[in-house]
């Protein structure tokens, strides 16, 4: 097999995180982790193309780079299209998944990537690629390169492939029919045996867990607190200067609401195509009630209200992405002495 390699600054020997903004290069020959998947394929399966782009660039210009990674891939006459391993690399992973995504698209070739699953490109591709589960021990990039060989092989020979826990890679949520031995009320009741009597058993559905969240102490008197308004439902001032994508959106924004007793008509509008907004963009304070939190800041409800509004589109966004921006709007806010944020949603 042609194979054609994706990589970041860091895996393609660019540099840290100084070079992030690193344009896509190519290399002829494979790099790195590349030198590895030739000789964990073992047929004489080469990395004919190496291709190299920082995190930051890719990020920021996805849809040109991953235009360009097409061309020169079809200029390599490959016939597999590997990225990563990513690891937990956040950013890394979002764009090798976009990567991998264009090139199947445009190709009709094989494309296959390795993250592990918490990382946000997992949930924003899993549905359009597999994706091999690498863990987050680069000790283990052997291993996770012979789980990339053995599901790309299958893929390119357009073999069966089979469960995720079988080959070895996320669930892209795809229910597929298959005969059984014993009904599902037999083992169902094996499950719940096995439950109730301490044994190990694996669920037929399983559940992501969410950490439980530790409330924080009650507001004693809200007439000393100053208070800030934030949103997932996309509001943005009129020409959305932030550039909000409708979904999956990995930016959010900051909008200065100084002197201001409610949001007019006409200079806000909604980046999010997850709800009906028309009632928004008739009344902004539909969604984000500045004009309640005025008169309560009027009346000495509140000490005060936040000069500015935090606003993010939350439509289809992985978990992980939004903790990192619920994050960075937390850091925001501190700075500007908060005492607590009302969120609002669609």
């Amino acid at each position: 097999m042609r194979i054609v390699h994706y990589l970041n600054q860091f895996s393609g020997g660019v540099g840290g995180e100084e070079m992030a903004g690193t344009k896509l290069e190519s290399r002829d020959g494979s790099i790195g982790p590349g030198r590895l998947l030739e000789q964990v394929f073992g047929d004489g399966s080469t990395v004919v193309t190496t291709l190299v782009c920082g995190d930051n660039y890719a990020a920021e210009n996805t849809d040109e780079v991953a235009a360009e990674v097409v061309v020169r891939t079809k200029a390599a006459k490959a016939d597999l299209f590997v990225a990563g391993p990513c690891f937990n690399a956040g950013r890394y992973g979002i764009a090798a998944g976009a990567m991998c995504v264009a090139v199947e698209k445009e190709l009709g070739i094989p494309a296959v990537a390795a993250m592990a699953g918490e990382n946000p490109g997992v949930d924003l591709h899993r549905t359009d690629l597999y994706i091999v589960d690498s863990g987050q021990n680069l000790a283990e990039m052997r291993a996770v390169m012979e789980k990339v060989a053995r599901l790309a092989g299958k893929l390119v020979r357009k073999e069966e492939i089979g469960r995720p826990d079988v080959e070895e890679y996320h669930s892209r949520g795809l229910l597929r029919s298959e005969f059984v031995e014993r009904s599902t009320a037999e083992r169902l009741l094996d499950m719940l045996v096995a439950k109730t009597t301490g044994k190990a058993y694996q669920s037929e559905l399983p559940v992501e867990p969410f950490p439980p969240v530790p409330k924080p102490a009650a507001i004693a008197d809200l007439s000393k607190m100053k208070v800030a308004l934030a949103t997932d439902g996309g509001l943005v001032p009129t020409g959305n200067p932030d550039k909000f994508p409708t979904a999956f959106s990995k930016v959010w924004g900051a909008y200065d609401i100084s002197g201001m007793d409610g949001l007019e008509q006409g200079e806000w509008e909604i980046a999010h195509s997850g709800f009906d907004n028309r009632p928004v963009l008739q009344d902004p304070d539909r969604l984000v009630p500045v004009d309640a939190l005025r008169e309560m800041e009027k009346a000495g409800v509140i000490g005060g209200l936040h000069n500015e509004i935090l606003s993010t589109c939350g439509n289809g966004n992985p978990l992980d992405n939004s903790r990192r921006m619920g994050r960075e709007m937390v850091e925001r806010v501190k700075e500007a002495g908060v005492d607590a944020v009302i969120l609002t949603s669609t």
